[in-house]
């Protein structure tokens, strides 16, 4: 029997997730909430660009589609610049009995250590009271620095460092929030946007150290970070808007965990909106972007993850990716015991049943 969902947000990540669950004979959508006034009405299947028609149509009432019963909540709205809000949505879809994978917000995807647990009690008693679970995942923080190193270090005899990279040219991401608001480009270089104020990049990413270290069994002494930018050479455009000369075009930052004085666990991140940009920092495995595992042991490992895209360039592809985590991960989600659900609880996700979008055509 097909797993009842209600979609949330048809945004850059949304829109592909929303179309996979109309594909997919797994997923039988049932709702779809949206904050655009323009896209209130509109049918699922035209918001996704996936050509057919549902029969379900957007609208703007989170209550009214969580009193349609679904088994899980798809969601993805942004939570960077409205965090709090999408808290409150995700305790509104736990209490309505509803299990949820989400894109956002971040630190859910490993809470412990980082969000009190004034915020983490709640969420984990209304779970436990209404029989339900929560996973928040992604491409990165998520599968490729979380899931992929568990599983290349699975097969090493010792390890001393695993440094999990993404680099990647964003000039093609229209995301204009997250690249003007949260990552700061096209500001003056010093003037921090969000990102870069203090404890923000350990808080994003801290995540992914703990919870790595958590699988390891490691305990942390502590969290570092450090970045960089580096201005326009002369003004040019972008998906997002405008980069004017002098201003900030290319973007690196490292989060990393310490113990005993040694760096063990490093998420790195190069953004660059040029290519010819800072060509002395980390060059991706292709063209666009790329994601990296590398691993100092016996054996050692330098895995080169290569994201494409028949519907897009690289960065759609990445975006895919985390969509797919989520929805893939629904199945397991549903089953699972009841709380807060991370990598470490949850079984190795096969995407049993993806095949079935493909080979019925």
């Amino acid at each position: 029997m097909a797993v009842r969902v209600v979609h949330v947000a048809t945004g850059n990540v949304g829109r592909i997730a929303l179309g996979q669950l109309i594909a997919d004979p797994r997923f039988e959508l049932v709702g779809l909430v949206v904050s655009d006034p323009e896209k209130v009405g509109r049918d699922a299947g035209d918001l996704a660009g996936a050509g057919v028609a549902t029969g379900v149509l957007a609208g703007d009432d989170l209550d009214a589609a969580l009193a349609l019963a679904p088994d899980c909540v798809v969601y993805c709205a942004l939570a960077e610049t409205r965090f709090f809000e999408a808290i409150g949505d995700l305790e509104r879809c736990l209490a309505a009995g509803a299990n949820v994978v989400a894109t956002s917000p971040v630190p859910l995807i490993y809470p412990w250590g980082l969000l009190p647990g004034s915020m983490i009690d709640p969420l984990e008693q209304t779970c436990r009271e209404r029989g339900v679970s929560l996973f928040v995942s992604g491409v990165d923080p998520g599968w490729a620095n979380d899931l992929l190193p568990f599983a290349i270090a699975s097969t090493c005899q010792s390890v001393q460092q695993i440094r999990c990279s993404e680099i990647a040219d964003y000039a093609t991401y229209d995301g204009g929030p997250v690249m003007f608001d949260v990552m700061g480009f096209g500001r003056e270089p010093g003037d921090l946007p969000m990102l870069f104020q203090p404890g923000m990049l350990a808080s994003a990413w801290g995540v992914t150290l703990r919870q790595l270290a958590t699988g390891f069994g490691l305990e942390l002494d502590e969290i570092t970070e450090w970045f960089e930018q580096e201005p326009a050479p002369e003004a040019f455009d972008v998906a997002a808007g405008h980069i004017a000369k002098g201003t900030v075009a290319a973007v690196r930052f490292t989060i990393t965990g310490v113990v005993g004085g040694r760096e063990v666990l490093v998420v790195d991140h190069t953004t660059r909106l040029r290519p010819d940009l800072r060509p002395d920092w980390p060059q991706a495995a292709q063209e666009g972007g790329s994601y990296r595992v590398e691993i100092t042991g016996e054996p050692s490992y330098r895995v080169e993850v290569c994201p494409t895209s028949a519907k897009g360039d690289h960065n759609y592809a990445a975006i895919a990716a985390g969509a797919g985590r989520v929805v893939n991960a629904i199945p397991d989600v549903v089953a699972a015991e009841p709380g807060i659900r991370t990598v470490l609880d949850l079984p190795f996700g096969t995407a049993k049943g993806i095949f079935a979008t493909t080979l019925n055509d």
